[in-house]
């Protein structure tokens, strides 16, 4: 592993007085977390576009805690530790216990923390479960933070990392470009996971383990979602949310909310 700032050195090299995180990591990452002290991590390597986007965004109940810019080996971006790491991994690990109560908490700040990420004109562009944070206190006491900027897009700023989101949280009939309707259905399937504790068209407890079981569900869901089928959420508290989410019944995350505030 290599951190970029001092002369390339590792991490062995560079003293070890750093924690990677566990439990964190999924196939296609580049990014790397390090936990430098108590309730404080560090991103590495330096994300050009996402430093400028969090800085924009500014601070807020619902989106990570950005802490700044450490210049100094090992230069990175910095962070409030979220208590239980990435929604995904949270609902892998504890999908039985979590109570309806909490599902719809959390459901209404998804929809909510994007409706706040595009009224500053950022297009977040990889909407999915790893990219929700999960702090507080078990069992009820918890709020999701949205993370991972790296992929987002604001027009204000010039800034594109022209990134669009994974097979499950992609529309394949939308233009591959990031969009606020694509952040929009990739929210549909984030809602969804949610409430059911799984992705659309998979199993709970569906970590891939290799790439080709990942290549085998990104052709399943594209050529579901590019003929217009979605699972079943007639029975679900909100399903009317993540069927016009998926269906592009709401032009907007406003329009969304104001579904959200009639439940």
């Amino acid at each position: 592993m290599h951190f970029f700032g001092v002369k390339r050195q590792t991490l062995s090299e560079a003293g070890a007085t750093l924690v990677k995180l566990p439990g964190e990591t999924f196939l296609g990452s580049t990014a790397c977390f390090f936990r430098i002290k108590s309730g404080i991590i560090l991103k590495a390597p330096n994300f050009h576009v996402e430093r400028q986007i969090l800085e924009r965004l500014g601070e807020h109940p619902l989106v990570i805690r950005y802490l700044g810019w450490q210049s100094e080996f090992p230069t990175g971006l910095l962070f409030t530790e979220a208590s239980y790491g990435s929604l995904q991994r949270f609902i892998d690990e504890r999908n039985e216990d979590i109570l309806p109560a909490l599902r719809r908490k959390f459901f209404s700040q998804a929809i909510r923390a994007v409706a706040y990420a595009h009224s500053r004109g950022v297009i977040h562009s990889d909407l999915r479960p790893d990219n929700f944070l999960v702090h507080g206190t078990w069992p009820v006491e918890l709020d999701l933070w949205l993370c991972d900027f790296g992929g987002a897009t604001c027009e204000e700023l010039g800034l594109s990392a022209e990134k669009l989101p994974d097979a499950g949280f992609f529309d394949p009939n939308l233009p591959w470009v990031p969009s606020p309707i694509m952040d929009i259905f990739s929210l549909g399937s984030v809602l969804y996971t949610i409430l059911t504790g799984h992705w659309p068209f998979r199993e709970p407890g569906g970590r891939f383990s290799t790439l080709t079981e990942m290549e085998e569900y990104e052709s399943l869901v594209d050529g579901h979602f590019a003929r217009g089928l979605f699972p079943q959420v007639g029975g679900l508290w909100g399903g009317n949310i993540i069927h016009g989410c998926w269906s592009h019944t709401f032009l907007s995350v406003e329009e969304v909310m104001t579904e959200l505030s009639r439940l």
